[in-house]
């Protein structure tokens, strides 16, 4: 989350290339005498780890007892650069305080969820901001895709983590799909992924082969796990009020309107690799 920050400040020498194997951008210093680096950037690269010490939960008019199906919940995520905490908030609806201030607008580093049921299925609704707003994100629209696919895991483990009892009363949520909306004003990055049940999105993954970063060889294998059928985009809501859905409508005040050529079609991807 953190190193959403160097994407707002990286000059266009020091933008990576996204290869695992070069290591000059952690290289090149203003001042390589002192001990810190100038910027936030030596985590780009390697691995993301939850770190349950630094995180922070906050529990808003939700009952732990009450399944997501009957009563609405969301989480919204943001993250200090002063203290290398993450804050939790767990709610009915988005916490909009813990999205104000100019360094949040700035940034947009914050990740916000919500669980819903669709057709007496349970899942797992996350949202990213990617570019849009200002041209510094527009910019740097490439590297924040990046990084946010790579800090997902530690997102969802967060989740996972701070509800943990929730999920305790209702293991089921745990086999729930994740749907990831990335939101942005470049339809390359305007998409939407399943990234497969919770508790394997949320595991670390496994290294790759020769080294590099192991999350999208562990991304794909995840598309593999459901019947094709799932995995080709989230499913509608009942049109007319029902029982099977809820909440009848979404608690994420940001735009849903992506394009269906711009959903990511997963099935697709694994035919062009075969």
């Amino acid at each position: 989350m953190a190193t959403l920050t160097a994407a707002l400040v990286l000059p266009s020498e020091l933008k990576p290339s996204f290869s695992p194997h070069q290591s000059s951008l952690f290289v090149c210093r203003r001042r390589p005498k002192k001990s810190h680096p100038a910027f936030p950037v030596a985590r780009l690269f390697g691995p993301a780890i939850f770190e349950a010490s630094k995180l922070k939960v906050l529990f808003l008019g939700v009952d732990e007892k009450k399944h997501p199906g009957k009563l609405p919940r969301t989480y919204t995520l943001t993250h200090s650069d002063i203290t290398s905490k993450l804050t939790l908030a767990i709610s009915q609806t988005i916490n909009n305080s813990q999205l104000q201030g100019w360094s949040n607008r700035l940034q947009r580093d914050e990740v916000v969820a919500e669980w819903k049921k669709v057709k007496d299925q349970m899942s797992l609704h996350v949202h990213c901001h990617i570019s849009g707003g200002h041209f510094l994100l527009d910019l740097c629209a490439k590297l924040r895709y990046f990084i946010f696919c790579k800090e997902l895991p530690v997102v969802l483990k967060a989740f996972v983590h701070g509800d943990g009892n929730l999920l305790n009363n209702y293991p089921e949520l745990q086999e729930a799909l994740v749907w990831v909306y990335f939101h942005s004003n470049l339809p390359e990055f305007n998409r939407v992924e399943c990234w497969g049940a919770l508790n394997n999105a949320a595991a670390p993954p496994p290294p790759a082969a020769g080294g590099g970063d192991g999350r999208v060889e562990a991304h794909q294998d995840m598309r593999q796990v459901e019947p094709s059928s799932k995995w080709e985009r989230p499913e509608e809501p009942c049109i007319e009020n029902c029982t099977c859905c809820f909440p009848p409508m979404s608690l994420i005040p940001w735009s849903q309107d992506l394009a269906h050529e711009n959903i990511h079609d997963t099935q697709k991807g694994l035919q062009q690799q075969t």
